[in-house]
């Protein structure tokens, strides 16, 4: 993923964080802050000590990432979110962390479901 697609600055991150909208399942957080306006959303991720070593830490981030490249054509390009895993995420496999993205940007409805493969 390219890093114009992500939330880097802790500025933004806050933004996000305490004005946007969450929307939670089982394994992930979904903050959710519209920009009216802009080209491509951003994403920041955040995959807390709970969820396990570095070495967990970061396949879960991976997965995260692949699973957004996949979406990236079906999701509302004029937002910011944040995905913050839950420590139920360390069990799933890619397929599974990937439909629960999909639950959780719909419950948003920041995703278009017949875009969807």
């Amino acid at each position: 993923m390219k890093k114009k697609y992500r939330v880097k600055s802790e500025k933004d991150f806050q933004l996000v964080f305490h004005q946007g909208e969450s929307i939670a399942n089982r394994q992930l957080v979904l903050y959710v802050y519209p920009k009216p306006g802009q080209e491509h959303f951003r994403v920041g991720l955040s995959v807390g000590k709970k969820i396990g070593n570095a070495v967990v830490r970061n396949q879960v981030k991976r997965y995260l990432r692949q699973a957004i490249f996949e979406l990236s054509d079906a999701i509302n390009p004029e937002i910011d979110f944040l995905l913050i895993a839950r420590p139920d995420i360390r069990q799933k496999d890619f397929a599974q962390i990937k439909q629960s993205i999909i639950h959780v940007m719909n419950l948003a409805k920041i995703i278009d479901k017949s875009a969807l493969k």
